[in-house]
């Protein structure tokens, strides 16, 4: 089988989209210039690797196998390209992260400081939620991915570099501020809280039962910038992570209460799938992290 790394760059693209157009969009080709490339891949096959139903564009049983083959392919590439890059040092290439939506108030931070050492370097951050970190983990699809709790059931590579404390907060005028609050007073209280696979939600839920409190939960957030505009607001109490409040603490929109056994502690991990071959300039970064997170947030207020 004749086939060009261009037609399987087009394929590859066209596969993971399931549409033409957009990979047309992504690889800045025209949509013929697409079409073209993926017939005379199908011609070079001898069979038939996409068809379409009404609008939709389905991979057929060859498309499937051409999937596979074709990312094995581009991950043995990638892997040339790091071993070429790593004979070049560390001041090139590209950095491809995923972030926890909770870690991109220090994520952000961290990457302005590595970026002023490493000027040649350019990056890609993906702030998202545990979902996708989980999705982005089992395929292997970034150099590094800082979060919370990483799962159990995945093959990682993983080390904690940081606290996470997470507190209980109110707004400034709640009647439990500046006061020592039990658990059980908690109870009359209504929460507003993150999702149900957020890992703050997880960790809060683990906590409270282990305590043998059952917590109201008034509203469901997807993100703890909602959260904390819902406190401030008089929604609800939230629990948030320390490392997300340094601006509401400052102006005085939020306070933190004083909760027994409070606050929950967490840490922030590095992670990548294991057996993962590091880029050099990943590598650079990971040992950044682990060196210098603390001393940089220290120095913002974070």
């Amino acid at each position: 089988m004749n086939v060009t790394f261009r037609q399987l760059k087009v394929f590859e693209s066209v596969a993971r989209h399931l549409s033409f157009t957009q990979a047309a969009q992504e690889l800045h080709l025209s949509q013929p210039a697409v079409s073209m490339q993926i017939k005379q891949l199908e011609e070079s096959a001898g069979l038939p690797l996409f068809e379409q139903l009404g609008k939709k564009v389905y991979l057929t049983e060859a498309g499937k196998e051409m999937y596979h083959y074709c990312r094995t392919i581009a991950a043995q590439l990638e892997e040339a390209e790091d071993v070429l890059e790593q004979l070049k040092g560390v001041q090139r290439g590209h950095l491809d992260i995923g972030v926890a939506s909770t870690a991109n108030y220090f994520a952000t931070r961290l990457l302005a400081a590595f970026a002023k050492q490493h000027e040649g370097v350019s990056f890609s951050l993906d702030v998202t939620n545990r979902e996708s970190l989980l999705r982005q983990l089992d395929q292997n699809e970034k150099d590094l991915v800082i979060m919370g709790r990483p799962p159990v059931t995945l093959p990682l590579e993983l080390e904690a570099f940081m606290e996470n404390p997470l507190v209980v907060i109110a707004p400034p005028d709640h009647p439990m501020v500046g006061k020592k609050v039990s658990l059980k007073q908690l109870q009359e209280e209504s929460f507003v809280v993150r999702e149900a696979a957020s890992g703050t939600r997880i960790a809060m839920e683990r906590f409270f039962s282990q305590h043998g409190v059952s917590l109201q939960t008034g509203m469901e957030m997807t993100s703890n910038e909602a959260i904390k505009q819902a406190v401030e607001a008089g929604l609800g109490l939230g629990i948030v992570s320390i490392h997300t409040l340094t601006l509401e603490l400052e102006v005085g929109r939020l306070a933190i209460l004083e909760v027994e056994n409070f606050p929950i502690l967490r840490h922030w991990y590095v992670v990548n799938r294991k057996g993962k071959r590091l880029s050099p300039i990943a590598e650079s970064f990971r040992n950044f992290v682990f060196s210098e997170a603390e001393t940089i947030l220290a120095q913002s207020g974070a």
